[in-house]
This record gives C-alpha cells, sequence and structure tokens, in this order.
C-alpha cells in the first residue's frame, strides 16, 4: 500500500477516497487489450467480485454486486495507462439504494504497476473523475523501472495480462480499507468519509495497518522504488 488521497479542507464535503497501490507482479504484456469485448469483461468482472464475495462473508461484511459500466475499460497503448470504472451495490440494499463506483486506473512499470482506485458515489463520479486523472497524470515511474525498459532476457513476465486486473477489480477493491477504528487517527472527517463508503469499502485490510503502523510507529521509511 503506498497510502491513501482524501478531500482537502478546501473541498467542503466532497465524498471520495483515492486508495494507492503498488503490485509487483512483473511486466504485464498488454496485447490482450487489442481483443477486449466490453460485454466479456463486465462478465469477467462480475464472476470475480463473486469470488471475493467468499472472503467478505467469512469477515462477516455484506456481499457486493456490480451492476454495470460507468465507463468501460479503454488503455493508452502510448502511456501505458488502464482506465475503468463499474458501478456496485451491497447485495442486501434494495434497488433504489444509492450505488457506489469504483473508478480505477492503472500505470503499468516494469516490474509491475500502481493502482490508483478513487471510490465514490454514482451521483457525483462525472465531477469527481478529475481527481484519479491528475493523481494518474502526475505518477511516473523512475528511469529504469518505466514499463519502456523492460528486458525480455532478464525480466519477469507477469501471469496474467490487463483483462485480469479488471476482472478481479471491484471486488479486490473492496477489500483494501481497514476497520473504521483503526483509522481513527486520520480525523473525523475520514471516518465520515469510510462510513459513507461502506458499501463498498469498510473491512479489515492488513496491508492498510501497516501502513498505518509505518505512519504513526515512527519507524524509518524507505523511499518507494516506483
Amino acid at each position: 500500500l503506498l497510502g491513501m488521497v482524501v478531500p482537502g479542507p478546501d473541498q467542503g464535503d466532497a465524498g471520495w477516497i483515492v486508495v494507492m497501490e503498488y503490485v509487483e507482479a512483473g511486466y504485464i504484456k498488454d496485447d490482450d487489450a487489442r481483443e477486449w469485448n466490453a460485454d466479456e469483461l463486465l462478465q469477467n468482472l462480475k464472476d470475480g467480485t463473486e469470488a471475493t464475495n467468499e472472503e467478505r462473508r467469512k469477515r462477516g461484511i455484506g456481499e457486493m454486486q456490480v451492476l454495470g459500466w460507468i465507463e468501460p475499460p479503454r488503455y493508452d497503448a502510448a502511456a501505458h495507462r488502464l482506465v475503468w470504472s463499474a458501478s456496485t451495490k451491497d447485495k442486501a440494499d434494495p434497488g433504489t439504494a444509492p450505488h457506489g463506483v469504483n473508478y480505477n486506473t492503472y500505470a503499468l512499470g516494469r516490474e509491475g504497476y500502481v493502482s490508483l482506485n478513487l471510490v465514490t458515489d454514482y451521483a457525483t463520479i462525472e465531477k469527481e473523475k478529475p481527481v484519479a486523472q491528475q493523481l494518474l497524470a502526475a505518477l511516473k515511474f523512475n528511469d529504469g523501472k518505466k514499463y519502456s525498459d523492460f528486458n525480455s532476457s532478464t525480466d519477469k513476465v507477469a501471469e496474467y495480462g490487463l483483462a485480469a486486473l479488471i476482472a478481479g477489480g471491484a471486488g479486490a477493491a473492496a477489500l483494501k480499507v481497514a476497520k473504521v477504528g483503526l483509522l481513527a487517527k486520520f480525523g473525523g472527517k475520514l471516518i465520515a468519509l469510510l462510513i459513507a463508503f461502506k458499501k463498498v469499502v469498510i473491512v479489515a485490510a492488513l496491508g492498510v495497518v501497516g501502513f498505518l503502523q509505518k505512519l504513526f510507529g515512527g519507524g524509518k521509511k524507505k523511499a518507494p522504488t516506483t
């Protein structure tokens, strides 16, 4: 986990959070982006979310359902960036309940990728998309770690392609944020945000716990290599 981005004090009651993560999966081939079928990818996403529901049940968390695309997957082959967004809901909620949104952006590198997951509401996603887009545009890999620096004779190739980042996306994103009590040190505004997002993200996540320990526990932090 690289961290979380929340609205600043100048943004009033803006209701979003961005979870940033680096996954050292290896070099992800992007060949399958040429053959994407949006309907098939949506079904894969639904299936992947169902798979994560088993873990949610074990933790006593409501199961999640993917409803459809907010923005079908699109891949920028020149910049090696992937963007897609889907609407979700808690299975137990009535159909009239507000829908959550995961707006997912990915930047590919030589040894893995950085994911920026914007979690917000359906009613505000169009207004808040620029938040994720601005963060993605500002993200750059160091020299030697860029996608274009890949060396086929020495580097590890990921066991999956871009489509797999979509298949497990919404369900996996819902398992990123720690229990509300562990986030109390971030202040009341973030707590309110997380409560608002309970249908999408509230769960105990060891990665976030480790991040909080490093952030507040004093230890020496290493500079990221991405």
